[in-house]
């Protein structure tokens, strides 16, 4: 095995950098000799899952990535979805899983500086994030320590770079315990007149390096988060970089300003990896080769090595590809914003990396073998379900203890259903999230439509930007929604039926706020895929996102794989997350003077719900069945893409003819939880009569609590009842029902049963009291 023969390296040595010993004999062939310690270096980080998407490559193919509305698909910095009269929406989604795991206000914090580099690298004004976090049990200290720094790290960055964070969720299970999942979306609005691309082209152009020095910090941060969690991961805490977002501030405005003089050619933001992903992406992607001098390089260290300079990801850094006789133009503009800038490279003929040092030559790699040409593993799919997926299907209802008309009892105790409702709204992954989103700033811009916990998606107004003379002027009332979704305990117990329903959840929640659903980012964070269980729960997950993309039309633009989420205990056990394939997703909004949010608006006004109990109504994997009997087991609801297409129609048109007053999803905790919430958001009363007897035969905390896609709870003004059930009886035919009435200020939440039996009647004031201070109450706050 070449690997271990004549090589300059130890065994040890080569393990270090993430590479595997066929791997190494591989580096050795391409190169016709054994790489250098900087060659080796750049291989490793390259070649991590985290960079090259090895195991998950063969995956991502069969997702939809074209449609009518897409400018740009996987592929490049961010993906592009045209909004019409010449606006254009970049978007992404990025994961800062492992750094959150060891520095948590750091790790999150560059998480924010990375994925805005993602959007403005593209030509994009960043105008808005969105986060979507997994922590564990938050009864546990280190859970809230991590828990706590991460909130804060997304806060600083976000409110000091003037980017409003306007949506998000939050979700907590001893799942997550050793490994917490940090992703971040960016949205940014097309401030050129161009798409700029990140492929390099025009020989003899020049290269620059612009942005912050290049130090120590953030060394092999892609192959550390290619790698398992464990006792002694603390030691690799200089792998986490340092973000400064008054920096990043000063860099948006000279980059935007940059490419509207027309003398950039390509740019890259140095990312994971830093200089070597950026000089090898680019010259593949643009079938050239880079030349690039380390000593050219600002730094703020003294004597750095190849190694270092190539592996080195300190943050706020960009490679550009200028057009020759232009580069002082465009460093002229960074000087002034107080940043670096300097020629350190030119654009060659031959395919390669080449990188000098000290006047010699330091590392010289073809280009597709570091960015396109990379390892890729097709692993074989288990034939059938794991063992653990086929006994929690088994699980059924009949296990649990009666449910009456009274209540249920639990441990010994009988619990009515209003102590069942008040418990599950104090569950932090149900409870209100003002604890998190009252640090961010949501405004800064101006352009939040709805703030964080008004609606079930954010929604943006895009204000129109200067126009050519052959441009058409946008229309001033045009907005954007934006959603991430994942509920990951679906996924665990069916991960093709839960990657599913999170597409069906992301898509009805923009329709919740009228919005007409584009196109999907998503960030699939999973557990090895070297191992069986963890390779099927991959494979089958992004078989359900294609799936649903495919059913919905909303088609993939990119974004992000992160494996290998685990924590390794000190007896060398794994201990994977949940499968959590979030999905971001993008919608339009025609008209912003029509848009809901998921309060009630008015004593009186007819409570619908859109799909109603018909459907795949069940306890498997509920936040019920999981948090009050503590079970997780059960198939999770099946996905019917028609319904779901009908409801959200439904619920869109009636928002965007002004009949809809109020609209929620139905989600964690069911259907009375949703009204709850419609409640809590409005200190309104409501009284719902639901379509059962009291004598029938039917499990009561199934009907309250089970869970199920295609349902939709709005409420409507008395004056626009006729014409809404007209349209309802004509579009949705029996699909629909009639609830009840939003009740008077301050008052209770009442469900009866048809012949007038009370299931629930909770106060307002006491739901209020769970709902908006669970997470401050756990943390003593």
């Amino acid at each position: 095995m070449v690997a271990s023969s004549n090589s300059p390296f130890s065994p040890k040595e080569i393990a270090q950098e993430g590479i595997k010993p066929a791997e190494y004999d591989e580096i050795v062939r391409r190169l016709g000799r054994h790489p250098n310690k900087a060659e080796l270096g750049m291989f490793g980080v390259m070649w991590s899952e985290h960079c090259c998407y090895k195991n998950s490559r063969p995956l991502l193919k069969q997702f939809p990535t074209q449609g009518q509305r897409i400018l740009v698909g996987p592929g490049e910095n961010a993906g592009v979805v045209d909004l019409g009269a010449g606006l254009h929406l970049a978007f992404k989604i990025e994961s800062h899983n492992h750094p959150s795991a060891i520095e948590p206000f750091q790790g999150a914090a560059t998480g924010v500086g990375g994925i805005l580099r993602d959007i403005f690298t593209m030509g994009a004004r960043p105008i808005a994030v969105l986060n979507s976090l997994r922590f564990g049990s938050l009864e546990d200290s280190k859970t809230q320590r991590l828990f706590q720094g991460v909130v804060a790290g997304i806060s600083h960055y976000g409110n000091c770079v003037g980017v409003p964070t306007v949506g998000g969720e939050v979700y907590f299970d001893p799942a997550y315990s050793g490994n917490p999942l940090v992703n971040v979306m960016a949205l940014g609005l097309m401030e050129t007149p161009e798409i700029v691309k990140s492929g390099a082209a025009g020989i003899g152009n020049p290269v620059l390096y612009v942005g912050s020095t290049t130090g120590r910090d953030g060394m092999g941060g892609a192959s550390f988060a290619s790698a398992e969690l464990t006792d002694a991961s603390m030691d690799d805490r200089p792998a986490v970089q340092v973000g400064d977002p008054f920096l990043e501030k000063s860099l948006i405005e000279a980059c935007l300003e940059a490419f509207k003089t027309g003398a950039v050619v390509a740019a890259q933001d140095m990312g994971a990896a830093g200089i070597t992903c950026s000089t090898s992406e680019m010259a593949a992607k643009g079938g050239v080769g880079i030349e690039f001098d380390l000593d050219k390089v600002p730094v703020r260290e003294l004597e750095m090595v190849p190694y270092e300079y190539l592996l080195s990801e300190s943050q706020e850094r960009m490679l550009f590809v200028a057009q020759k006789g232009r580069e002082q133009e465009l460093i002229d503009i960074f000087h002034r914003w107080g940043l670096q800038a300097v020629v350190a490279g030119t654009v060659i003929a031959q395919p390669i990396v080449r990188i000098l040092f000290r006047g010699k030559i330091a590392a010289e790699i073809p280009a597709d073998a570091l960015a396109e040409n990379t390892p890729l593993y097709e692993r074989e799919i288990l034939p059938e379900p794991p063992e653990y997926a086929r006994t929690a299907w088994e699980w059924t209802a009949d296990s649990l203890p009666p449910a009456t008309l009274e209540g249920i009892s639990l441990h010994g105790q009988q619990k009515s259903w209003n102590d069942v409702l008040l418990t599950l709204l104090d569950i932090p992954t149900i409870a209100s999230k003002r604890w998190v989103y009252r640090q961010y700033d949501q405004q800064v811009q101006n352009n939040t439509v709805i703030l964080p916990g008004g609606a079930d998606a954010a929604v943006l107004r895009l204000r129109p930007l200067a126009a050519s003379d052959n441009s058409p002027t946008p229309n001033p009332s045009v907005g954007v929604a934006a959603t991430v979704d994942c509920n990951s305990r679906y996924v665990y117990l069916d991960p093709y039926e839960g990657a599913k329903a999170v597409v069906a959840e992301a898509a009805r929640n923009l329709s919740c706020v009228g919005a007409e659903p584009l196109a999907v980012t998503d960030n699939l964070n999973f557990g090895s895929p070297e191992k069986p269980i963890g390779y099927w729960q991959l494979a089958s997950a992004c078989q359900g996102l294609a799936e649903g993309c495919r059913e919905l039309s909303t088609p993939v633009t990119g974004g992000n794989v992160s494996l290998y989420n685990e924590t390794v205990d000190s007896q060398g056990n794994p201990q994977p997350i949940y499968p959590t394939p979030v999905v971001g997703m993008v919608g339009l909004i025609p008209d912003l003077n029509r848009v809901c949010g998921q309060a009630w608006q008015g004593e009186g006004d007819i409570i619908y719900l859109l799909g109603g109990n018909s459907g795949d109504i069940t306890l498997g994997g509920s936040e019920y069945l999981a948090s009050v009997h503590q079970i997780v087991a059960g198939k999770p609801p099946r996905v019917d893409f028609e319904l779901e297409r009908q409801v959200q129609a439904a619920c869109r048109e009636g928002i965007r003819q002004g009949w809809i007053a109020s609209a929620h999803d139905c989600g964690e905790g069911g259907l009375v939880v949703a009204l709850a919430e419609c409640s809590i958001a409005a200190n309104l009363g409501a009284e719902v009569i639901l379509n059962v007897s009291a004598n029938s035969a039917v499990r009561w905390d199934e009907v309250l609590f089970g869970e199920g896609g295609a349902r939709i709870i709005v409420s409507v003004a008395l004056a626009n009842q006729h014409i809404w059930e007209s349209y309802l009886r004509e579009n949705l035919n029996s699909h629909w029902q009639k609830l009840g009435k939003v009740g008077t200020p301050a008052s209770y939440l009442g469900v009866l049963t048809t012949d007038n039996q009370t299931l629930i009647n909770v106060r307002i004031d006491d739901a209020i009291a769970n709902f908006n201070h669970a997470i401050a109450r756990r943390l003593k706050m």
